[in-house]
């Protein structure tokens, strides 16, 4: 029979076995590690390409807004001078509704004004109007109150006093008389024109709403 052989392995083949873990384990870190900054790399590279289109919208935006700011100011002007145009219009209008207001006015003194009185003075502030004269007596200027108080033109007749004074006679030589001189306030009925309204600004019609998913409104 033959002699068996034996073999003896004198290699350290633990110290082979733990250098080979080594190896092995620094491989799965590196490549852990390049996985870690591709991954770092691309989430970096979303979020910047993100930033940039949230920037370049941002600008839009802000073009726009100053686009806007320009149109509004340009209205806001529009606005100034419609209401300039439309004042000027209600003068013009006023104007021409109490053109005739002079002629009214001497016209309903002459019909008002009963058997017994006299004028002396007439005063016109804007639609207040100061008359004085002379009566006969007190009801002469009662009938003068109610009649102004009637009358399609004028109104709200206010005595404002009355008294007893010497009036010289109307030839030379004539003696003096004595009558009521009187002050009465009263106020003309002017028409005011309605000021015109700006043309409102046009509204854009409310979207429909959108259908829903399953085909019902």
């Amino acid at each position: 029979m033959a002699a068996a052989i034996v073999r003896i392995n004198l290699l350290p083949h633990r110290e082979e076995k733990r250098q080979a873990r080594q190896r092995q384990f620094l491989s799965f870190a590196v490549l852990l590690a390049i996985l870690a900054m591709s991954v770092v790399g691309l989430v970096h590279a979303l979020f910047s390409a993100r930033i940039e289109d949230q920037a370049a919208r941002n600008k839009l935006l802000k073009s726009e807004i100053v686009k806007l700011d320009e149109q509004i100011r340009e209205i806001d002007k529009l606005r100034d001078q419609i209401q300039q145009v439309l004042a000027r219009k209600a003068v013009v209008e006023n104007l021409q509704a109490n053109r005739s207001e002079a002629v009214h006015l001497l016209d309903q003194l002459v019909r008002q004004l009963p058997d017994g009185i006299f004028l002396k003075a007439i005063k016109q502030t804007g639609t207040r109007v100061q008359m004085v004269g002379y009566a006969q007596s007190n009801a002469r200027v009662s009938t003068l109150m109610r009649n102004i108080e009637s009358s399609p033109w004028v109104t709200g007749p206010e005595l404002v006093e009355i008294k007893l004074v010497n009036v010289p006679g109307a030839a030379r030589g004539a003696p003096a008389q004595q009558a009521n001189e009187f002050t009465l306030n009263f106020s003309v009925k002017r028409v005011v024109p309605q000021p015109a309204r700006p043309p409102a600004t046009p509204v854009a019609p409310a979207a429909a709403p959108a259908p829903s998913p399953g085909g019902k409104a």
